[in-house]
């Protein structure tokens, strides 16, 4: 299998492929603590928080994860990658939230990982708190991919870092908001230098 196939074959299982989850945890890794904690837009099951947790932890902050656990547009009923499990009979709506807590309770992060329940934007109008990392991993759509640029982007301090996941320049492997709305715009400010890219994962770091 190549490296390509075996990505492809983990995120249709609903993993972050290993390169990616690695280049995420080396990001984590590198952040400058004294600018901020680090922000997690968009959590679902906990995954990318169990390559970010250990290297947060090291660095000596906080990771918060930002998800309202009622899955994404392409999460729901009759959509590609629905998994009807996830559903919470008693309300007929997807809640992710035990298994994401479940997941981190089973990686040991409960000390570092702090999970926050609620819409994105209304959060982030209420957020005063300088980041040292953001990672945008949120809705897929239009509207929801530019409200997290718009609305998160702002709190990443300078020198902080930006990671982008799902970023897809070429039509035929995937989605284009997130690079249409956050990616492309983000670097059209002028205000971020890209460092890397692993798969569809972008890493920035902001410089003005």
């Amino acid at each position: 299998m190549t490296p390509d196939e075996r990505r492809h074959a983990e995120a249709a299982r609903g993993f972050m492929p290993t390169d990616e989850g690695a280049a995420l945890a080396a990001a984590a890794a590198s952040i400058d603590a004294s600018l901020g904690p680090v922000l997690e837009v968009g959590s679902y099951c906990g995954k990318s928080a169990c390559w970010m947790g250990p290297s947060v932890r090291a660095a000596g902050t906080v990771l918060y994860c930002l998800d309202h656990h009622r899955g994404s547009e392409e999460n729901q009923a009759g959509w590609e990658h629905h998994e009807p499990d996830l559903i919470d009979p008693a309300v007929g709506k997807m809640d992710t939230l035990p298994f994401f807590r479940r997941t981190i309770h089973d990686a040991g992060l409960e000390d570092v990982v702090v999970a926050l329940v609620g819409d994105g934007p209304t959060v982030a109008r209420n957020w005063a708190t300088p980041l040292s990392m953001l990672f945008i991993d949120g809705g897929h759509g239009v509207e929801p991919a530019r409200l997290d640029r718009e609305l998160w982007v702002p709190h990443v301090a300078l020198g902080g870092l930006l990671a982008i996941h799902d970023v897809f320049p070429d039509p035929a492997d995937g989605g284009r908001p997130p690079y249409e709305e956050i990616y492309l715009p983000v670097m059209a400010s002028g205000a971020f230098e890209e460092l890397s890219a692993t798969g569809s994962l972008r890493l920035l770091r902001r410089t003005g």
